[in-house]
């Protein structure tokens, strides 16, 4: 089946579509990249959704024009998707949607929301859509996060030693495929969101994003800030566990400054909650007995946090997702397209080491396309590897 996954993640500074061939054969499933096309959120919409995001307060009215926006941009990413890299042949879209809450109290998830009605994408495609992928797991008694982790899982496990799959977004996330207790995920802390925050704080606004870590390659770590940052009890609590910008937000780091008491300079606040994210990311990757990470996400453009991270490690070597096949930038689109593959097929999306939920269940809601909808038949079983296979030429 050729699939387009899409994604726009904690960040939301863009709509991602990748399109993969996906063959299933035996216990063996093959990804074939085929591309990826982009479109930033048109600016009113960002700024509608920056505005609504906590730790601010919103409105139903609000949230519905979101879901609609949202919905209808995804749409027209996925309408360029279907005809740049499928030929206009493409049999599947698979939607994240965008994630605007994730309901977390005491390490327990009980709910979570992506916002983008899936019926403006099978509207204007024809094309039929999986989409609302987290909320099973979450029923399952899950964290709905990392739900990559499957992906990772398949893709890694032949590799020598123990390796740890890396995504630097928002929210950073690692997957070990192999350990004592099978494989094991978990969000690890702030990935680009603080360091977003951070830009925004020192721009007034102007700017929100540290383009190739110049800010904080000006800056010098500030060891008490950074101390402070590191005593957040989310870091010390057991996996498998998930997090988000209900946390991790600039009235979070706000307070960290206040309670920290002593100024500090624009690029120093920068530099500082970039080596946080190295020093979190290296601490889990460390207690996961890692071997190497493989790393993908908006962070690997980041030469700066590259460069800490890489620090961070020591001798553990840090690889980009390209090196295997799968373009860092696309990793997370083309995710979520096998995760829509196997809903299609009746298999399960979720490993429940590394989501924590009782069962592995068939994930995410299913909204015909234009023909009606019309199912292959059911997988007789799941995959237990994933070949990345080069692109044609």
């Amino acid at each position: 089946m050729r699939v387009i996954g899409m994604m726009s993640g904690t960040s939301y500074d863009a709509v991602d579509a990748a399109a993969a061939e996906l063959t299933l054969t035996g216990d063996t499933l093959a990804l074939r990249p085929l591309g990826m096309v982009s479109a930033g959120y048109p600016p009113a919409l960002r700024a509608a959704l920056a505005a609504a995001l906590p730790p601010a307060a919103t409105t139903l009215h609000e949230v519905c024009r979101l879901d609609t926006g949202i919905g209808r941009a995804f749409a027209d990413v996925a309408v360029r998707a279907d005809r740049e890299l499928c030929g206009g042949r493409a049999d599947l879209v698979v939607s994240h949607g965008q994630t605007v809450y994730h309901w977390v109290e005491r390490g327990r998830v009980h709910g979570t929301l992506q916002l983008g009605a899936p019926a403006w994408i099978a509207e204007a495609t024809g094309r039929t859509v999986v989409s609302d992928l987290r909320t099973r797991d979450v029923a399952a008694g899950g964290q709905g996060a990392p739900l990559v982790s499957l992906v990772d899982v398949l893709w890694l496990r032949g590799r020598p030693g123990r390796p740890v799959a890396l995504n630097l977004g928002g929210i950073a996330n690692v997957t070990v495929a192999t350990g004592p207790a099978g494989p094991v995920a978990f969000d690890t802390g702030p990935g680009n969101a603080l360091v977003d925050a951070a830009v925004r704080l020192v721009t007034g606004g102007a700017r929100d994003v540290d383009e190739d870590g110049v800010l904080a390659a000006r800056g010098r770590v500030d060891p008490a800030l950074l101390r402070r940052l590191l005593a957040e009890p989310y870091y010390a609590a057991p996996a498998p566990k998930t997090t988000g910008k209900e946390l991790f937000h600039g009235e979070y780091l706000r307070a960290a400054l206040a309670a920290h008491g002593a100024p500090v300079a624009a690029e120093d606040l920068v530099a500082t909650v970039t080596r946080l994210t190295a020093e979190t990311v290296a601490g889990a990757v460390r207690g996961l007995g890692g071997t190497e990470v493989v790393s993908s996400g908006g962070g690997v453009r980041n030469p700066t946090l590259t460069a800490m991270l890489r620090a961070a490690l020591g001798r553990i070597p840090l690889r980009v997702s390209d090196e295997l096949g799968l373009p860092a930038a696309a990793k997370e689109a083309y995710a979520f397209a096998v995760l829509g593959f196997l809903t299609i097929l009746g298999l399960p999306g979720t490993v429940p080491g590394c989501t924590g939920a009782r069962h592995a269940r068939v994930l995410g809601s299913v909204t015909p396309g234009a023909h009606g909808l019309r199912l292959p038949q059911p997988a007789p079983a799941p995959p237990v590897r994933l070949d990345v296979l080069p692109p044609r030429r």
